[in-house]
């Protein structure tokens, strides 16, 4: 496993630099390790649901989980608001740092991940390739 960290700085898209990141470093089959950091505008769009929601608050994030690829990413993002009520969703598009993201990510040379659509649920799913064979 390869490990990469970075950081992001105020006023950057948290899902538009993950995703230049994970393009311009090649990453094939990434992982979340942790992530923390804060937002001053967040877009979540919470299950089962096709509208995205934008928030305009200060809100720390206290995780990050999925899968990054440059085939595509799926990642789910937790965050707490300032009576540290939290919620989360799918990340989308529209996720303002604040001040800071402490972003870690892993990466597998084991595996490729695609993203294929899954007749049985209308999405483009995680389709796993070894490389190993």
């Amino acid at each position: 496993m390869k490990v990469h960290a970075l950081r992001l700085q105020p006023d950057q898209d948290l899902k538009e630099s993950l995703r230049d990141f994970v393009d311009r470093e090649n990453i094939k089959a990434g992982f979340m390790l942790t992530a923390i950091g804060s937002l001053k505008q967040a877009t979540l769009r919470f299950a089962n649901q096709n509208i995205r929601t934008v928030l305009n608050d200060k809100f720390e994030i206290l995780a990050i989980n999925g899968t990054l690829a440059t085939s595509g990413i799926h990642l789910h993002i937790t965050i707490a608001d300032k009576q540290g009520k939290f919620l989360g969703g799918h990340l989308e598009y529209g996720c303002i740092i604040y001040t800071t993201a402490e972003i870690i990510i892993g990466a597998s040379k084991e595996f490729t991940f695609l993203r294929t659509l899954d007749d049985k649920t209308g999405y483009k799913e995680l389709d796993i390739v070894s490389n190993l064979s």
